[in-house]
């Protein structure tokens, strides 16, 4: 198999690296984080790259691009530490683009290319634990629309999003319901997650919506498989930067007349991340490459595999980093704390370690697939 990327991949990767060297700037993500952690103008500035509309097909105002240049995008904003929620714009538009159907479809689809609309998904339930089919927000016919009661938590930029994707229940299964920011009995309250990224509680009271699919537990699923394949590709580019930063350090930090880099004992420390990385890396190429797998249960399967190796690769090069750097590792001014509780979050988002071992461990068969 052939893992090498294309001239043209490699290209997409430059122009967001770019962008987020010269656009993206530790200073600006402070100001950020100042006012409230999410800023629209960012927003436009992803659609003049054409990042909002990537994945979305041609004819809807996309691009039409693959799972592939989504991971590589998403490696470069989690490299230059970005706040806004992009991966929202992936699922969102892939749910609309798969179930959506009429003008409901067309209409969303192409204000989410465009970056005029952010949509982000609401999924997240307090008692649900990560498990999708614990889900109490119901949902009840109205005409032809209908009404849905419930309260979601984390919503990505929930009260800064143009609309959610909600499931619910409905007519003893689960539905995708589109709610549309500002609609009656709708509340998002926002506020500052630990690495400074913006997320709210949505509350819902007899909120008019629109159906996206009754089909939704299948919907749902792949919508949380895409965003774990996200915090995978997220976490390798974080990951890549928090090493380059600190081998930075151990080479400009004096100890006895000379740069701690020489020392043979943090040598290996840096060698033992670089391996955690690595490892990290290659198991988010396998959670993107498995996207496409037409078996949920192997697709959820392969997606675990990879989150568990990705969270125990992210907390051990934060935790390294932190060690490495001493004190200064862990001051709001420097930017390496910062990559650290990016990391950090990363590792319970969309399901921390312990779960995804959970789920890998329950699929585990007696000769643990080595033996026919």
């Amino acid at each position: 198999m052939d893992f090498n990327f294309t001239e043209e991949q490699e290209q997409l990767r430059d122009a967001v690296r770019k962008w987020v060297e010269r656009g993206y700037t530790f200073e600006r993500r402070r100001g950020i984080v100042d006012a409230g952690g999410f800023e629209r103008s960012v927003w436009a500035e992803f659609a003049e790259l054409g990042l909002t509309g990537l994945t979305i097909e041609e004819g809807d105002g996309g691009l039409g691009m693959g799972p592939i240049e989504a991971m590589i995008v998403l490696e470069e904003l989690g490299r230059g530490l970005v706040l806004e929620p992009l991966e929202q714009a992936f699922i969102s538009g892939r749910l609309l683009g798969h179930y959506g159907e009429g003008k409901l479809r067309s209409d969303w689809l192409a204000r989410i290319a465009s970056g005029d609309a952010v949509v982000v998904l609401a999924q997240q339930e307090r008692q649900a634990r990560y498990r999708l089919d614990r889900i109490e927000t119901q949902a009840q016919p109205n005409g032809d629309d209908y009404l849905l009661s419930g309260h979601k938590s984390l919503v990505p930029a929930g009260d800064q999003a143009d609309a959610w994707v909600v499931p619910a229940r409905f007519d003893g299964g689960v539905a995708l319901f589109l709610v549309e920011a500002g609609t009656d009995g709708a509340l998002a309250t926002g506020y500052l997650t630990q690495d400074g990224s913006r997320a709210a509680e949505l509350q819902l009271r007899n909120t008019p919506a629109r159906l996206i699919t009754a089909h939704g537990e299948a919907a749902l699923q792949e919508a949380v498989q895409l965003g774990i394949a996200a915090a995978c590709a997220s976490g390798v580019g974080t990951m890549d930067q928090t090493l380059a930063l600190t081998a930075d350090y151990l080479n400009q930090r004096k100890q006895f007349g000379v740069p701690i880099a020489s020392f043979q004992s943090l040598r290996h420390r840096i060698a033992d991340m670089k391996m955690q990385l690595e490892l990290g890396r290659s198991m988010s190429y396998y959670a993107w490459l498995k996207l496409g797998e037409s078996s949920p249960s192997e697709r959820q399967l392969a997606l675990s595999r990879a989150k568990y190796q990705l969270g125990q690769s992210m907390r051990f090069v934060g935790q390294q980093s932190v060690q490495l750097h001493g004190g200064i590792g862990v001051t709001d001014e420097y930017i390496g704390s910062h990559y650290f509780k990016r990391l950090t979050q990363l590792e319970i988002l969309w399901g921390d370690s312990l779960h995804h071992l959970a789920v890998v461990s329950d699929n585990m068969q007696e000769t643990a697939g080595v033996f026919a």
